[in-house]
């Protein structure tokens, strides 16, 4: 698999591949083109997230603040740490790779 061939985006979702899992840990690869998190919502994980920007740019917000990511970005995500989307370019998509563990 090659992580830039991406097929068509459908408009409201992303396109979310799980690239490999176990008990412990899961690698994704989300393709997100202006999808943004719902108004008021908030992801509270149990797990903690390693977040890597491949292409584009990306607003990642807090209760205390926001990031703007830009490729080749990073950031590390705690276990319940509440964080939305609210901004992801269209051209070009995001390509995010996102590792999710325990």
């Amino acid at each position: 698999m090659n992580l830039f061939d991406i097929e068509k985006i459908p408009n409201s979702e992303e396109l979310v591949t799980i690239l490999a899992e176990s008990k412990n840990v899961r690698i994704e690869r989300i393709v997100s083109a202006g999808q943004t998190s719902p108004e008021g919502f908030w992801y509270d994980q149990n797990e903690n997230e390693f977040v890597a920007l491949l292409q584009g740019e990306a607003v990642i917000s807090y209760e205390d603040g926001s990031i703007r990511l830009k490729a080749g970005d990073t950031v590390l995500i705690p276990a319940h740490k509440k964080h939305r989307v609210d901004f992801t370019s269209v051209e070009p998509p995001c390509v995010w790779i996102c590792v999710f563990y325990l």
